[in-house]
């Protein structure tokens, strides 16, 4: 039979309606939002959150490895689009963290990019912090991943908590900073740029 497979971010209750409507048709649906940027979709190093039928899955398998290094069935419909909200979480921390960080060094007077080579190596380590401030401190904040994106997927992120009733207060002021961001005309430049907004709050910039 035939195999609906959705790449998109969407809500995860949009991905269970899709394949609720496609299973009264014979057709199996699989959520599978993807995550590892533009140079992931390149290099065919995707990580691909999947929902849906196991079976399915197992069938489309081929289409997948094609796409993606790592590929994780997460549960039913739906439940791939969870993973990415939730891995969106993270991002939108991590750059939010890395640009306060970036931030409070400079208007402390102390190096950013010193900073960044002190702590990447411990705790702090992280894809974003090995990947981003190099840019950064290059002046390029040319996406990647645009900033409207992940205003988009925070959004979706703050949706999913209200249906649920889950509290997350740190994404709320996330997506308020990534808001600002898209309000400022900043909407189009890497989600890694939301460091300018925390540069006008501070009244200085990473490279002054």
């Amino acid at each position: 039979g035939l195999i609906f497979i959705d790449n998109s971010t969407i809500k995860p209750a949009s991905a269970r309606f899709i394949a609720e409507q496609l299973k009264k048709k014979g057709v199996l649906a699989l959520d599978a939002p993807v995550s590892g940027g533009d140079i992931g979709a390149k290099n065919g190093t995707l990580t691909i959150m999947v929902g849906g039928d196991a079976q399915a899955l197992e069938k489309a398998l081929p289409v997948f490895q094609a796409m993606g290094k790592t590929i994780t069935h997460v549960g039913e419909a739906g439940a791939g689009q969870v993973a990415k909200a939730a891995n969106q979480i993270m991002v939108a921390a991590q750059m939010v963290a890395m640009g306060e960080l970036l931030v409070f060094a400079k208007k402390a007077g102390v190096d950013p990019q010193k900073v960044v080579e002190a702590i990447k190596a411990g705790a702090a380590q992280c894809w974003t912090l090995d990947v981003k401030p190099p840019r950064l401190f290059d002046g390029n904040r040319n996406p990647g991943f645009k900033a409207h994106m992940q205003l988009k997927d925070l959004n979706i992120v703050l949706d999913t908590a209200r249906e649920y009733g889950i509290p997350i207060s740190a994404t709320n002021e996330n997506t308020k900073l990534f808001s600002s961001m898209v309000e400022q005309g900043m909407g189009n430049l890497d989600n890694s740029a939301v460091v300018g907004v925390i540069e006008k709050l501070a009244g200085i910039g990473i490279l002054d």
